[in-house]
């Protein structure tokens, strides 16, 4: 199955060498490494030092966008139903220095606070049969990277790539998606792109329903659209029959109930603002929603509950294939190690969709305690790495990649040495 998936991308690279390299760094990915930089792909893969895989994401002819089409097809093959959400969502890379595309300080929920980060928009696609990222965009800020030339050029930014929210990234995203024939009804994604009134006119203009997350002070209508009030307000009026309690979805301990409720809003009968409270705190979740169609309060919640999915994916990705296990600090880099690591999750994914039996999506009973749980990512990435891992390296071997190792960290300590001197100097 990994050389049907490489096999999927080979005619995107125009030369052997780097398609070799390709494989040898999904090789890498897919390893037990414990940080898959190219430095220690290299190692793994058996390489005298790093320059091929340097290579391959800096100056090798092959255009990550190309292969970027081949994984969401290659996800869309193995895991399409007619079931299908696209959920999107941000995720920060902490970065050091500021050379790095795109970094700045900016709030980040990998580190929970302001750090100094690169923010990555990405596009999950998700059904009953699994779940895996099928697009990114790295985010440009505006002040102090757009509007800077000389930054940009360090940085390998081309020249047609302005500024955009991160909800017109998404936006992008999810056209390509359905452009290409993806299978999705649905789109869902959080606050950040529930308040953006531009996505939401885009997405009814497409067709395509929407369940995105808003704040507790968004104004909807009632009354047939004559009266215009706070989702809060709105919600604390509802008697207690008007809650219903479901599953939002089967999470790692059982099913995931809350009580819902819904009200028509405006005056389109397809549009709702959907409430989510937690029994055991209260606490709300407000959500806009529009269908093209006549739709119940029990696929709503389903997509609502879907949006836990791309938090899986960031999770396996970063914890299973290196997805921000980069040192990179060019455009064209970063675009290149993300798009490998969506296509070695995409593959752990399909290969666990492939051995897991036809069962409904939320089961409401556990299997039997002697039966084991389906392959996971994370039980099939271990697996693959035994299986891959070459034979033990010679104590020579081990030596050389050392002494490699330590040279090229101690010319880096001279070149931050000699700025740092050179900055005092001139200060």
């Amino acid at each position: 199955m990994f050389d049907q998936a490489i096999a999927r991308i080979a005619g995107r690279f125009r030369r052997v060498e780097p398609r070799t390299a390709a494989r040898a760094y999904l090789l890498g990915l897919l390893s037990g490494v414990e940080r898959k930089n190219c430095w220690r792909l290299a190692e793994q893969a058996g390489h005298a030092r790093p320059g091929p895989l340097q290579r391959l994401l800096r100056t090798a002819r092959w255009e990550a966008d190309e292969v970027r089409d081949e994984v969401r097809a290659y996800v869309v093959e193995h895991l399409g139903t007619d079931d299908g959400v696209l959920i999107v969502d941000k995720t920060g890379f902490v970065k050091k220095g500021r050379g790095s595309a795109g970094v700045q300080r900016q709030y980040t929920g990998t580190a929970g606070r302001i750090e100094n980060s690169q923010v990555g928009v990405f596009l999950a696609y998700a059904t009953s049969r699994g779940w895996a990222l099928i697009d990114r965009r790295l985010y440009l800020p505006e002040q102090s990277w757009c509007r800077d030339h000389e930054r940009r050029s360090k940085a390998g930014v081309p020249d047609d790539v302005q500024f955009a929210t991160k909800p017109r990234l998404a936006w992008q995203m999810i056209a390509a998606a359905l452009d290409s024939g993806t299978d999705a009804s649905w789109v869902t994604g959080d606050e950040a792109y529930g308040q953006d009134p531009q996505l939401r006119a885009a997405l009814e203009a497409r067709g395509t329903g929407y369940v995105l997350a808003v704040a507790c002070s968004t104004r909807v209508r009632i009354n047939s659209g004559r009266t215009p009030v706070r989702a809060d307000i709105v919600t604390d009026r509802l008697p207690e029959t008007a809650w219903h309690r479901q599953s939002a979805g089967a999470g790692a301990k059982g099913p995931r109930y809350y009580d819902w409720a819904w009200i028509q809003t405006g005056t389109d009968s397809h549009r709702y603002l959907l409430v989510r409270r937690n029994p055991a705190t209260d606490e709300l979740a407000f959500y806009l929603c529009w269908s093209p169609a006549g739709v119940t309060l029990a696929e709503l919640i389903r997509v609502a509950g879907t949006r836990w999915c791309v938090e899986e994916c960031f999770q396996a990705a970063k914890g299973q294939v290196g997805l921000d296990h980069y040192q990179v600090r060019h455009w064209t880099s970063w675009h290149r190690h993300i798009t490998l690591a969506m296509l070695a999750l995409a593959f752990l994914t399909a290969t666990a969709a492939s051995d897991a039996p036809a069962r409904p999506a939320a089961p409401n009973h556990p299997a039997r305690s002697s039966d084991p749980i389906d392959l996971t990512v994370p039980e099939i990435r271990h697996l693959l790495a035994v299986l891959f891992n070459p034979p033990v390296t010679s104590p020579a071997r081990l030596l050389h990649w050392s002494n490699w190792r330590r040279r090229h960290q101690a010319i880096a300590r001279r070149s931050h040495y000699r700025r740092r001197l050179a900055d005092a100097s001139t200060a």
